[in-house]
């Protein structure tokens, strides 16, 4: 594929725990593409309000705080950093308290108002990989390829566990499995963006496939849909 032939937008939408950030900058990394993790931005938001001590049932002050913040998104010697406000947040903002603020905060329709302006602005020339929740419904409705990644509340937890295991975050299994799910019914319950699989994203169910197995996958589609070939309809990957 000639990388540089066309600049295109992807979007990767799916549950807490899928895969998606790994396999955004996966792909950002193939395509040499700016891969955007907007889960990340929530968090800044989240962790934001919990150093301000913002009131999370206080839609008005969260509102301001998301449009006020700086987010960005680095590469350097140690990879992809993420940047609040200049500061490198990119293990802070993954820890189990700024989980739960980010799931209560993630569903304030100003907070979603303020990080979608962003999105877009940070996106709309295409040449970007974006993952979250609501990106190929919402964020970036007409993108060129949408992705929707799945797997077991089980499985997600299991992997959250070990990721922060091995940043040496003691956290019980269980909990953190009852913890994704509870997310789980947070995202897709809520009344403002839920989460959902739009009718043209292509559905990869991660369960029992290793993240190359899934990035090849999912390379062989943008190959596809780059080339002009890709099937217009709803798609699923096995």
């Amino acid at each position: 594929m000639n990388k540089k032939s066309k600049q295109i937008i992807i979007a990767i939408d799916g549950p807490s725990g899928a895969g998606k950030s790994t396999l955004s900058r996966r792909l950002a990394d193939c395509l040499e593409y700016i891969n955007i993790d907007t889960g990340a931005m929530y968090r800044c938001v989240a962790l934001t309000a919990l150093q301000q001590k913002i009131d999370p049932d206080n839609p008005e002050q969260l509102g301001d705080l998301a449009r006020l913040i700086d987010i960005d998104f680095r590469r350097g010697a140690q990879g992809e950093r993420v940047m609040l406000n200049g500061v490198d947040v990119t293990d802070t903002i993954r820890t189990p308290e700024v989980s739960l603020m980010t799931s209560r905060i993630a569903a304030v329709p100003s907070v979603r108002e303020a990080m979608v302006e962003k999105q877009r602005a940070m996106g709309e020339g295409g040449g970007v990989v974006l993952e979250g929740r609501d990106i190929g419904s919402v964020v970036f409705p007409r993108a060129d390829v949408k992705f929707f990644l799945i797997a077991s509340a089980e499985e997600r937890g299991r992997r959250r566990h070990a990721e922060l295991a091995a940043k040496g975050i003691d956290v019980d299994l269980q909990q953190t499995i009852a913890e994704v799910e509870e997310r789980d019914a947070a995202d897709s319950q809520r009344t403002h963006s839920p989460l959902r699989r739009t009718e043209d994203a292509v559905l990869i169910d991660s369960d029992n496939l290793s993240i190359d197995e899934v990035l090849s996958k999912m390379m062989a589609v943008i190959e596809q849909r780059m080339a002009g070939d890709g099937p217009g309809g709803r798609e699923s990957v096995n």
